[in-house]
């Protein structure tokens, strides 16, 4: 096969002889600005000081922390491989709260591998599902909750999924609008084992 490519340093197309053209990064044009130069790669490079407006920081505010602490209690769940469950997350972070923020300061923060787990599918197949250690989930929470408010406003009007204040019922009537508008076909799409093939770095 043939491959032409095409574009910018930032933005390259690569184009097969069969016709069928592929940007090589997802990244939209205006995110250009939010990886460093060095990008984070497989080699877990990350700078920790380099963050915009003091995000990190933001991220370890003892405010924030708690709210995320709330959340992940509140959504309780199963323990990951260090078998921690909820109930005992408040003791741990009382004993080791100061460290776990500082080792996230300083650029040493590494998440504990997800415990994999096996749920049925409509068809009979089965999907692995990964489930972080309440720690992680905190320190998840904690980043989501300081960046969805940054990018959330950049997304698509048209997504609904896992967006805050939008819900199934939102997409539905959304749904209901295009119908009434004159629209007939719906194509129902999903990439397999999609996650599997994302770069976790």
């Amino acid at each position: 096969m043939n491959v032409t490519e095409v574009g910018t340093k930032k933005s390259r197309i690569h184009c097969s002889d069969n016709g069928y053209c592929q940007r090589d990064s997802a990244e939209h044009e205006g995110y250009d600005g939010v990886l460093t130069e060095k990008r984070i790669t497989e080699n877990n490079n990350t700078d920790a000081d380099s963050g915009v407006n003091r995000l990190l920081e933001r991220i370890l505010e003892p405010n924030n922390l708690n709210k995320a602490y709330k959340q992940v209690k509140k959504n309780k769940g199963s323990h990951g491989v260090d078998k921690m469950e909820v109930e005992h997350l408040l003791q741990y972070l009382k004993n080791t709260g100061k460290e776990l923020r500082k080792s996230i300061l300083e650029g040493k923060y590494r998440p504990k591998p997800v415990r994999r787990v096996e749920i049925p599918k409509d068809n009979g197949k089965k999907r692995q599902l990964g489930i972080p250690t309440v720690v992680d989930r905190m320190v998840q929470q904690a980043i989501q909750q300081e960046l969805s408010p940054i990018y959330d406003p950049t997304f698509s009007e048209a997504s609904y999924g896992f967006r805050p204040r939008r819900s199934t019922h939102d997409a539905l009537k959304k749904c209901k609008e295009y119908a009434n508008e004159g629209y007939t076909y719906v194509v129902d799409m999903d990439l397999e084992k999609f996650f599997d093939t994302v770069s976790q770095s």
